[in-house]
């Protein structure tokens, strides 16, 4: 099932449980417009074709203490395979970083991480991320407020 693939009906249950994933097959069913089992059957389709990789619940951060959303734009000094592999399970395993993607560009990477205040990122700053072997440049942007947040894909 690819991409071309997916008709209208498809799309629309996508819609809908980027929207609610909780949602049972009844209540889905009738948003996008079918009969429960061929939607339970769609769904399922779609669960095993990797189109909906997981059902998560979205935490409100703030009330987690989760304040201070940052932005890194990380440099290494060089790409060997070592130090990239080194740099990129780093950041799998670190629970501050919510995403990190390798760039074009002026900087390697771009690496977002959210901690619960200033004294939280300059710990992380200076007890893992300035330890990393093979950064050179480490420059943080700190977010004033949220503009926008969002979830669902653009469908």
């Amino acid at each position: 099932m690819e991409k071309s693939y997916l008709d209208a009906a498809s799309m629309r249950i996508l819609r809908e449980l980027q929207q609610d994933g909780r949602l049972s097959v009844n209540e889905l069913a009738e948003r996008v417009g079918m009969s429960a089992s061929p939607c339970w059957r769609r769904q399922k389709e779609l669960e095993e074709h990797g189109y909906i990789r997981r059902y998560a619940a979205l935490l409100d951060r703030r009330k987690l203490d989760l304040g201070l959303v940052c932005m890194l734009h990380v440099s290494l000094t060089r790409h060997e395979a070592g130090v990239v592999e080194a740099f990129e399970a780093q950041m799998r395993a670190c629970r501050e970083v919510m995403e990190c993607y390798e760039m074009t560009g002026t900087s390697d990477y771009i690496v977002k991480l959210m901690v619960a205040n200033m004294d939280a990122y300059h710990d992380l700053l200076h007890n893992v991320l300035l330890k990393l072997p093979g950064v050179s440049q480490l420059n943080t942007s700190v977010a004033l407020r949220e503009v926008k947040y969002e979830t669902a894909l653009p469908l």
